[in-house]
C-alpha cells in the first residue's frame, strides 16, 4: 500500500471541497428558481446534488491521478448508476411525502369547512405530529363553536325572556293608569301601591341586569374585610323574612355562628339573599329552609342553603346558573301568587359571579334531606383575588 504524502492529502481535500462548493452553489441557485415547483422536484434536485458533488470530486481526483481511460470509464458508469438510483429513491420518497401532504391538505380543507378530523399516521414523524396538533385544534374549534352556539342561543332566549318579564309589569302599570283615566277605579289612591310594586319589580330587574353586566365585564369591585358570617346571614334572612312568611316557610340557621371570613359584606349578603329567594320560591309550604356553615378544609368553608323541594334534574345542576335559565319553559309572571319575585333568571347567575369574585364558587346538589345550594368561600385570611 502506497502511503500518501501530506501534500497529496491536502490536494484531495481541497479538490473535494471545491467540487462540493460548486455543486452546492448551483443547487441553491436552482432551488431558488424552483421555489414555486413541487416538493418532489426540489427533493429530487437535493438528492441529485449529493451524488453529483461526490461524483465531481471523485472524477477531479481521478483526473489528477492520471488513471487509465478504462478505469475512468468504469468509474463514470458507477457514478451514473448511483445517480439514477439516487434519483429513483428520491422520487419514491417525494411521492410518499406528496401523499402525506395531500392528506394534510385535505384535513385543512375539512377544518376550514368546520369539520372535526382524526390524526393521520403513516408519514414522517414531523408530519404525524403536525396531524395530531391539527386534529386537536379541530376538536377545540368544534367545541368552541358548539359553546358559541349555546351562548348565542342562551343570549337570544335571555333577551326574549327579559322582554317578556319587563312587558308584564309595564302592561299592569298601563292597565292601572287607563283605569284611573277612564274613572273605572272606585279608589284611585289604592292603585298607587300597586303601581309602586310593579315599578319596584322593574327597578329590581334593571339593577340585576346592570350588576350582571358588571360581573361579566370583570369590572366588579370587591372590597373585602373581616366579617362575622352570622351577621351577614342574619341581615339576609331579615331581607327575605316577609317573602318567607307569605310563602309559609321558616328559615333557621345551624352552625353559622363563630365563623369569621374575608369578604365584601354587601356582595356576600347579595349572594345569600339570592339563594334564599330561590329556596323560598321552591320550598314546600310549611317546611324549613336551613342555612348552615361547615368548615371543609383549611381556609375554606361551605355555606349551605337547604330546602325540602325536589330541586332540578341532575343534568341541570350546572345549567341552572346560566343567565336566564329556567326549569319550566312556560313563562311565569315576575311576581308569583305569594309575592316571591321570580326575576328574570338572573339571581343564581349573579350569586355565582359574586362568589367567584371572592375566590369562591356556588354549586348545587341533591341530598337526603332535600335540595341544597352551596357557597364555597375562603375564610381566616385575606383571599388572593388576582
Amino acid at each position: 500500500m502506497i502511503e500518501l504524502a501530506a501534500a497529496d492529502v491536502l490536494t484531495i481535500v481541497l479538490t473535494c471541497v471545491i467540487a462540493a462548493v460548486c455543486v452546492a452553489a448551483v443547487t441553491l441557485a436552482l432551488l431558488r428558481l424552483m421555489r414555486r415547483r413541487s416538493v418532489r422536484a426540489q427533493l429530487m434536485l437535493v438528492a441529485s446534488a449529493g451524488v453529483v458533488a461526490m461524483a465531481a470530486g471523485v472524477v477531479a481526483i481521478s483526473v489528477e491521478m492520471y488513471i487509465s481511460p478504462h478505469d475512468l470509464t468504469v468509474l463514470l458508469v458507477v457514478i451514473w448508476v448511483s445517480l439514477i438510483l439516487g434519483l429513483a429513491t428520491a422520487w419514491v420518497v417525494a411521492r410518499a411525502m406528496r401523499s402525506s401532504f395531500g392528506r394534510l391538505s385535505a384535513s385543512l380543507d375539512e377544518v376550514g369547512r368546520g369539520g372535526v378530523i382524526t390524526a393521520a399516521q403513516g408519514g414522517s414523524r414531523e408530519l404525524d405530529e403536525l396531524s395530531v396538533q391539527l386534529a386537536d385544534a379541530s376538536a377545540r374549534v368544534d367545541a368552541a363553536k358548539a359553546e358559541l352556539e349555546r351562548l348565542d342561543s342562551a343570549r337570544r332566549r335571555f333577551f326574549a325572556w327579559i322582554s317578556h318579564d319587563l312587558r308584564t309589569p309595564l302592561t299592569a302599570v298601563r292597565a292601572l293608569a287607563e283605569s284611573i283615566e277612564v274613572g273605572a277605579a272606585d279608589a284611585p289612591e289604592l292603585f298607587a301601591g300597586q303601581v309602586r310594586v310593579q315599578v319596584e319589580t322593574m327597578s329590581r330587574m334593571v339593577d340585576d341586569l346592570f350588576e350582571l353586566s358588571t360581573l361579566t365585564s370583570g369590572a366588579v369591585q370587591v372590597q373585602t374585610q373581616q366579617v362575622e358570617l352570622l351577621d351577614v346571614v342574619s341581615d339576609a334572612v331579615a331581607d327575605v323574612a316577609a317573602a318567607a312568611d307569605r310563602h309559609g316557610v321558616r328559615i333557621v340557621e345551624r352552625g353559622v355562628g363563630g365563623h369569621v371570613l374575608w369578604a365584601d359584606p354587601h356582595h356576600l349578603g347579595r349572594i345569600i339573599v339570592n339563594l334564599l329567594t330561590n329556596a323560598i320560591r321552591h320550598a314546600p309550604r310549611g317546611t324549613e329552609i336551613v342555612v348552615s356553615a361547615t368548615e371543609i378544609e383549611r381556609n375554606r368553608l361551605v355555606l349551605g342553603v337547604l330546602d325540602h323541594g325536589t330541586g332540578v334534574a341532575v343534568e341541570d345542576l350546572d345549567r341552572m346558573f346560566d343567565v336566564g335559565w329556567r326549569e319550566d319553559a312556560a313563562r311565569t309572571s315576575p311576581v308569583d301568587h305569594d309575592g316571591v319575585a321570580s326575576g328574570a333568571g338572573l339571581g343564581l347567575s349573579i350569586a355565582r359571579g359574586l362568589a367567584r369574585a371572592h375566590g369562591g364558587e356556588v354549586f348545587a346538589e341533591h341530598t337526603d334531606e332535600g335540595f341544597r345550594m352551596n357557597v364555597l368561600l375562603p375564610f381566616g385570611g385575606a383571599p388572593d383575588l388576582t
